[in-house]
């Protein structure tokens, strides 16, 4: 597996064999403010692809890690956006932690895997609430 194409800076370059189990690393994303932006902070009807982190999600899966994608939403909105965004993940969760995911990517702080990456909001100041309490009904 070859380096990732960005740069931790102040972190200590760890060995991905660390993580492998049975040759395949388990990645988690998660769907709100990490794969997709929210309408309420774009400013746009509908919501968007966050493109920067979907090349993140593509590079793993290209390494030939075991993708999952969840959602604190629940199952069927996790699989919705995966098909929108032509993720084809390995598996579709529930977000809750698990022993047996190695990175996780979530725009929260977050203990749910071995290793925990926080994904920088868009326009953090601007409040979810409503958002996340109509979302499904949106879409």
């Amino acid at each position: 597996m070859e380096l990732p194409p960005w740069n931790f800076r102040g972190s200590k370059i760890v060995s991905i064999k660390k993580f492998m189990k049975n040759g395949k690393m388990v990645i988690c994303f998660d769907v709100d403010d990490t794969l997709i932006v929210p309408s309420v902070a774009t400013g746009l009807d509908m919501d968007t692809p966050n493109y920067e982190t979907i090349a993140v999600y593509k590079w793993f899966q290209k390494q030939g890690a075991y993708m999952i994608v969840w959602s604190g939403g629940g199952m069927d909105w996790a699989r919705t956006w995966a098909d929108k965004l032509g993720l084809k993940p390995d598996e579709i969760r529930v977000k809750e932690k698990s022993e047996d995911i190695d990175i996780c990517f979530d725009d929260c702080i977050v203990d749910l895997a071995k290793v925990n990456i926080r994904v920088q909001r868009f326009k953090n100041s601007v409040s979810r609430k409503d958002w996340n309490e109509n979302k499904n009904e949106t879409q």
